[in-house]
């Protein structure tokens, strides 16, 4: 097998990589595949670092069974009759994407997302979200910074790593702040994990509600913390996983009290909004800083706010609580809404390391061997048409109506 890493051709540009230089040399040398990699000035790892690994440097991948990426593959770049992975950011309906998909099966291109690599259960066995969070929490903290002047914190891609920047939190003094935290899984761990090191007090949704603090305290909510029955029946996760339309949002308390909110589920269409525009309109909505790292687009989104996605160059920008439009960041009378999509690439080295031993442990014996089911739950398109597991994309392709807001 022959498999070709592809430079990255979304705007702005990705710095992360599938495999390190090391992680390619590991893999040529321990199973029947040889790995080419596109030249990518770019790349958080030097074009250097795979030629002294061995791995050869070629723009030429056509001769490659399968070109893997990380971000959207621009659609001028495709080429035909190809497997190609990457995280695709279709598979939620996303209007801003459905050229792509359209190009993908016009093209004949199977297309694996690496989104929906699962276990039989349905766990992600890969995922950049733990590094979304620690960059995520870390540019809440910036930005709170920069609209109050409390805090003076370096942008992550500043430091060379994750141990670097621990290094520099051990050293901060904060003011008296509150966060809320939403999300249990990889992304929020990620996130409540960067709080820790700075040095923030995790405190119980209830204490975070009802007490007052001399230190700044975040609290982690889970999803029966946010949402309830909206017929008064009691909370139950698998009910609410798989009927998210029958449930509202239990928010308003929180958004009361916290300064900060970081935003780090996986949110539903169908699920409640954690409030409406007009909900943070109201002189009661205290929360002036949102780091929505789930980064729907609104109108389909967890957050009304998230009007778009932000930049690493450009990270922050404000919504004005009475129209409803972006205005400049910072300003007295907005909310400061920092909604960058490519968090990770913050903090590329970690986490492109991290993202390629998940690769080698969990999918590349899998990619090796014929009709893999994990494989084949992860193939949205193939032949093309919709994978078996994505035929729910049909009237997204046939361009009809996307998913509404329950």
């Amino acid at each position: 097998m022959k498999i070709g890493i592809i430079r990255e051709g979304k705007t702005p540009p990705d710095s992360r990589v599938l495999l390190t230089p090391d992680q390619c040399k590991f893999i040529t040398e321990n199973f029947n595949i040889e790995i080419i990699v596109q030249p990518f000035a770019g790349r958080c790892f030097p074009d250097k670092m795979y030629q002294q690994a061995g791995i050869e440097l070629s723009d030429d991948l056509s001769d490659c069974d399968v070109l893997m990426g990380v971000k959207e593959v621009p659609i001028k770049l495709l080429m035909p009759d190809k497997t190609y992975f990457f995280f695709s950011h279709i598979i939620k309906k996303q209007a801003y994407n459905r050229n792509l998909l359209w190009a993908i099966l016009d093209k004949n291109i199977r297309m694996v997302d690496y989104e929906v690599l699962t276990d039989e259960q349905g766990r992600r066995l890969i995922a950049f979200g733990k590094f979304a969070g620690m960059v995520g929490a870390h540019n809440a903290l910036w930005t709170y910074g920069k609209r109050t002047g409390k805090i003076e914190l370096p942008r992550m891609n500043s430091f060379l790593d994750y141990a670097e920047v621990k290094q520099f939190y051990s050293k901060m003094e904060l003011p008296i702040f509150k966060v809320a935290l939403t999300g249990t899984g990889r992304v929020a761990n990620g996130a409540a994990m960067v709080l820790d090191d700075m040095g923030i007090q995790k405190v119980a949704p209830n204490a975070f509600l009802n007490n007052e603090f001399n230190v700044p305290v975040y609290t982690q909510l889970d999803c029966q913390d946010y949402a309830t029955r909206k017929d008064g029946s009691p909370f139950e996760l698998t009910d609410f996983f798989k009927n998210p339309h029958l449930y509202k949002s239990i928010f308003e308390p929180y958004a009361q009290s916290a300064d900060i909110m970081i935003n780090g589920i996986y949110w539903d269409n169908n699920a409640p909004a954690f409030f409406s525009r007009a909900d943070m309109a109201s002189s009661s909505f205290k929360v002036r800083v949102i780091a929505d790292v789930t980064c729907d687009i609104a109108p389909v989104s967890s957050i009304p706010s998230t009007l778009r996605a932000s930049t690493i160059a450009d990270p922050v920008f404000g919504f004005d609580l009475k129209s409803g439009e972006e205005i400049a960041a910072f300003s007295e009378h907005g909310i400061d809404m920092m909604t960058i999509d490519n968090l990770p690439n913050e903090l590329p080295r970690d986490a492109s390391t991290a993202f390629g031993q998940q690769f080698i442990d969990h999918i590349l014996p899998e990619i090796i061997q014929e009709n893999s089911a994990l494989i084949e739950r992860a193939t949205v398109t193939e032949c093309g048409v919709l994978g078996k597991h994505f035929r729910y994309l049909e009237d997204y392709v046939n361009g009809e109506q996307v998913s509404k807001i329950g």
